[in-house]
């Protein structure tokens, strides 16, 4: 299993945060497909861009996680728990949640919208959370004075069978979709899609595997460092860069071409 490294600092204001990368088979037999969705252009965060599933942690968010055994306070466990909680308000995907039928799944959200707290729901169905099927890959912690400062933690889980229909929390997000690593990234290539830069280097890093199993086979060769992205001068200009040693394939971006935020 992964171990995260804790950072020696953090930004001041640093949010926690989580995302969580779903991927599925895709009909063609390509790679995984994995889901996303667009964020609205009213959002103060990412306006108009193309992100993982994902947002802040909640307090009750460590209240669940302390329930399935994590210490008071833990981050990583209340990510994890976070990761599953805003999954389901965005997109209406149940994961990791193998106690929630797909017919009850519509009234979860809606009540976890209405603010209904997610820890009072599982202990009245007597449910647990699959945490453990969450593969933490990834933590970033941009310090971009053009956005808020997020310190998020990644993971990546199979999608889980479902029939429904997936819609955006329209509140946040107008618009949903499935799509490959590369064929996203081709998207942003050709101007039809926004990607902020942690997004385009993880849709990087996913597009050198073909699946889920694959990519968490990938994830546990690499330690969980604490990634700030730095300005550097390289090649006569300046360029965004991230650590070279974390699995990524792509580790810096003239930073005239790129978007924080």
């Amino acid at each position: 299993m992964n171990e995260i490294t804790p950072p020696s600092t953090l930004p001041d204001g640093a949010i926690p945060a989580a995302t969580l990368v779903i991927m599925r088979p895709a009909d063609d037999g390509g790679p995984d497909e994995i889901l996303m969705v667009k964020r609205s252009v009213k959002m103060a965060f990412a306006a108009g861009a193309v992100v993982f599933p994902g947002g802040r942690i909640d307090p009750d968010d460590y209240v669940v996680a302390h329930r399935h055994g994590y210490t008071e306070g833990d981050v990583e466990g209340a990510a994890r728990v976070a990761a599953i909680r805003e999954t389901l308000e965005e997109t209406g995907l149940a994961v990791g949640w193998p106690g929630l039928a797909e017919k009850d799944i519509a009234g979860v959200r809606k009540a976890l919208l209405a603010e209904i707290l997610l820890s009072t729901m599982l202990e009245e169905r007597g449910d647990r959370l699959a945490l453990d099927s969450l593969v933490p890959f990834a933590r970033w912690c941009p310090n971009f004075k053009e956005a808020r400062t997020f310190d998020t933690r990644f993971f990546a889980v199979a999608a889980p069978p479902h029939s429904q229909e997936l819609t955006v929390e329209e509140a946040e997000h107008s618009h949903i979709f499935w799509a490959s690593a590369r064929d996203t990234l081709a998207m942003a290539d050709r101007g039809e899609a926004s990607v902020i830069f942690p997004t385009r280097r993880n849709l990087e890093r996913l597009a050198q595997t073909p699946d889920f199993s694959s990519f968490s086979d990938h994830a546990g060769q690499f330690s969980i460092d604490l990634i700030t992205p730095w300005i550097e001068d390289r090649d006569g200009g300046s360029h965004l860069c991230i650590p070279g040693h974390l699995g990524y394939p792509v580790t810096s971006e003239p930073l005239d071409r790129i978007r924080r935020g």
